[in-house]
């Protein structure tokens, strides 16, 4: 791989998780609204945008996905899995928890490098043996010394870690499956959104730039998507795996500085060994994920 590929695929990676790290700003912008009817516009004008970028294109593969049982399961599961992640991660942000939701994507490579062991029995480096323990005793700190289990950041890496291994078996571009899933995922976008109507009065009373800002949740949801598949093709995993630690560190910063949330000496003491974690996984990619 040339130099000039290389730098290419790290610009549009990194722009790929600046997009996904200042998001929360989105969401914050999105308040009025309740966080799963926030969830239900994401998926519906996610699918409007895609389904007319690709049919545009001419593009019918992505509805061919249900033409096949197995496909069409892998696809309904990764909804699931998808929508799961996106309603935590909304209702986190929107109601004061976007700390918590930065550790989830902290521990999603580890929860990622776990299910690669127990589901195609992957070997794992010592480096990355260590990382995985640091994460856990950083999660186990933060409940003890908290009272509080931190079932949203768990709930995040573990919905994206199961997206991401049941998205291996669909053979599909980002924007078809992204397209499939969306539509997969309209059933419960629909529920969830109008039952029950009584809770459906307040959005009358929303202001024309916040309905704007409700339609662009497609492109929203794309762009990232769009650059980080353009990057991934030109760099080897390792650095993407490494690059996405920005995504996280973003949102840890919002958390703090833009949104004022507050950040307790428990806290500390657990995302000292998340971070501890990281390096160790960072360490362990830049090594080739060798046995040391």
């Amino acid at each position: 791989m040339d130099r000039s590929s290389s730098a290419g695929g790290a610009f549009w990676i990194v722009l790929a998780y600046v997009l996904w790290g200042v998001l929360p700003l989105y969401w914050k912008l999105l308040a009025p609204v309740q966080p799963m009817h926030i969830l239900s516009f994401r998926i519906v004008f996610s699918l409007l945008f895609t389904g007319i970028i690709l049919l545009l294109r001419g593009n019918r593969a992505w509805l061919a996905l249900f033409t096949s049982a197995g496909i069409c399961v892998s696809v309904i599961l990764a909804a699931l899995a998808i929508t799961v992640n996106w309603g935590l991660y909304i209702w986190a942000v929107n109601t004061g928890h976007a700390i918590e939701a930065s550790l989830g994507y902290y521990i999603n490579p580890l929860v990622s490098v776990a299910l690669g062991l127990v589901f195609f029995r992957e070997r794992l480096s010592v480096l990355q043996w260590a990382a995985f323990g640091m994460a856990a005793a950083g999660v186990a700190v933060m409940t003890i010394l908290s009272g509080v289990f931190p079932w949203a950041s768990l709930g995040l890496a573990l919905s994206f870690g199961f997206y991401s291994l049941i998205k291996k078996k669909i053979a599909a571009s980002s924007l078809e499956s992204l397209g499939a899933e969306t539509l997969a995922a309209l059933p419960a976008a629909v529920f969830l959104l109008l039952y029950p109507p009584r809770r459906l009065e307040y959005l009358s009373g929303l202001s024309l730039p916040l309905w704007a800002g409700i339609a662009v949740c497609g492109a929203v949801t794309v762009l990232p998507l769009y650059c980080f598949a353009r990057g991934v093709k030109l760099l080897p995993l390792s650095a993407v795996g490494f690059i996405q630690f920005i995504n996280p560190t973003f949102v840890f910063l919002l958390g703090i500085f833009v949104f004022g949330e507050k950040f307790p000496v428990h806290n500390t003491a657990a995302f000292v060994f998340i971070w501890a974690a990281v390096i160790l996984y960072s360490v362990s990619l830049l090594r080739g994920g060798k046995n040391v």
